[in-house]
């Protein structure tokens, strides 16, 4: 039972990235399939996953389309009951879906001003008022989300979930950015970026070159963690 996902860009589409960890991190097979975010086919190419017009996007082995990254993930979760997607706990499940529903709708400073690049780790980018509240917010999420399930470190919930998933991403713009957080948040930053999943998903996104590359900043960097 394959499902077909598409995505956009490895280097820098953040949702595609979320659409593929869903499939990779609890080994659900899946074709990809690439769309020209940057190319200028992206109508084109997602001309017969209509309504749909976003990555990333699936089709189940059925046929069925879905748009839109949280209703991927509960789709998945309810068509893959034993994956573990969401933690088995009934709080720590409603807490991590509290998490995932505020990444899809919330930090929109964190979005537009950082787009998640790849490539390099910018050094002494100066963060807006606005972004500094949504990483602080990120924090508490966090935080919350240890006290509810007793884990210190690695996954949020002792296990993999969703919510690790959704903030793969988050992880790349406050490590790609030289954001400012606290040490435990950095660590679990660094955990996300240094799973096979996310090396694989950047090795592949070395591939293409982008001449012009998009949202290079004038500004010093660092190569990104190994």
């Amino acid at each position: 039972m394959t499902y077909d996902l598409f995505i956009g860009d490895r280097m820098y589409s953040s949702w595609s990235l979320r659409g593929w960890l869903m499939f990779e991190t609890f080994n659900i097979p899946c074709t990809p399939h690439m769309i020209g975010l940057y190319a200028g086919t992206m109508a084109e190419d997602m001309a017969a996953l209509a309504p749909a017009r976003l990555v990333p996007a699936m089709r189940t082995p059925e046929g069925t389309v879905v748009g839109e990254s949280f209703a991927m993930a509960e789709t998945l979760a309810e068509r893959h009951p034993d994956a573990g997607l969401w933690p088995t706990e009934a709080a720590q499940r409603a807490t991590a879906r509290w998490l995932c529903a505020e990444m899809v709708g919330g930090f929109s400073a964190l979005r537009g001003d950082c787009p998640m690049q790849l490539q390099r780790c910018y050094s002494k980018f100066q963060p807006s008022e606005a972004v500094l509240r949504d990483i602080a917010r990120v924090e508490t999420l966090w935080d919350y989300a240890r006290q509810v399930s007793g884990a210190a470190d690695g996954p949020l919930f002792g296990a993999w979930s969703l919510a690790d998933v959704f903030y793969t991403p988050v992880a790349a713009r406050i490590i790609g950015y030289g954001l400012p957080v606290s040490d435990a948040a950095r660590a679990y930053c660094l955990f996300l970026l240094s799973t096979p999943a996310m090396r694989d998903w950047r090795a592949k996104a070395q591939e293409v070159i982008y001449d012009p590359e998009p949202y290079l900043l004038p500004l010093d960097s660092t190569p990104w963690p190994v």
